[in-house]
């Protein structure tokens, strides 16, 4: 069964799951379905139409589903959270702008404390973001990204996988797969060499890797012409390479160098 504080307030449409606890002073209230195993600390909030999946942690104070902010935006549209997340203490997520998307974080994924999630932002898996990270509204943060503290990005950025971020940067533009990215203005300073290491990729693959790094920040080459010199190249005809090249050539805001 689940635990609910009597302190809490629990109103609405409001299903709840097996084994989950509603701490002192909480407010579920709206259209919330919260799943199996998840806890609500103290004092969080959490309204209007969100999805909460399985076994995530949402710490003291939190607020998820509040209306964006923004001047225009359609009612009751909504916040979708994964499984396994870890959301910690005074972390804000509002609700998307419009009924036909919401705003989504996935799974295994830690917002640290004090962070905010603009609406229409998404999260994807396995994805941290450090204490006081700003994200404007439409972020994508691909899977396994980076972000260091007390640093905002633009809206309509990407982040892009496996890509790290160091804290107290400012972010204007998107941040290329698998780079690591620093400062203000921020500059790419090489890949991501400890998430790789971390993540056990193969040295073959992060030879390729570092290749298409150089053709594309070290070469003198122009991005649309750095784009075609990887794409020419067959030996670096690789998922992880189509991945950086599908992302530039899909940038609306222009990559950070």
């Amino acid at each position: 069964m689940s635990n609910i504080h009597k302190s809490a307030i629990v109103e609405g449409n409001v299903k709840i799951s097996e084994d989950v606890i509603i701490g002192p002073g909480a407010v579920v209230r709206g259209d919330i379905t919260i799943g199996d195993g998840t806890v609500i600390e103290p004092n969080a909030v959490i309204e209007g139409n969100v999805d909460i999946g399985k076994n995530n942690r949402i710490g003291i104070g939190t607020c998820i589903g509040t209306s964006p902010q923004a001047f225009k935006y359609e009612e009751d549209t909504k916040v979708i959270i994964g499984d396994g997340n870890v959301i910690r203490e005074y972390v804000t997520i509002n609700r998307s702008t419009k009924k036909s998307c919401a705003t989504l974080i996935g799974n295994k994924i830690m917002l640290m404390a004090y962070v905010h999630v603009a609406h229409d932002c998404r999260i994807a898996d396995e994805a941290i973001l450090a204490n006081c990270v700003t994200l404007g509204g439409h972020i994508e943060v691909q899977e396994k990204a980076v972000i260091g503290g007390v640093t905002p990005v633009h809206q309509f950025v990407r982040i892009g996988k496996m890509a790290i971020v160091g804290g107290g940067s400012r972010i204007p533009k998107d941040v290329v797969p698998y780079c690591l990215v620093a400062g203000s203005p921020a500059h790419v300073y090489g890949l991501n060499k400890v998430g790789l290491k971390r993540r056990n990729y193969p040295a073959q693959l992060k030879k390729k890797l570092k290749e298409a790094y150089s053709i594309i920040f070290r070469s003198g080459l122009n991005t649309s012409h750095a784009v075609e010199e990887m794409e020419k190249r067959k030996d670096l005809d690789i998922v992880e390479v189509r991945e950086m090249t599908d992302f530039i050539k899909t940038s609306k805001r222009g990559i950070t160098k």
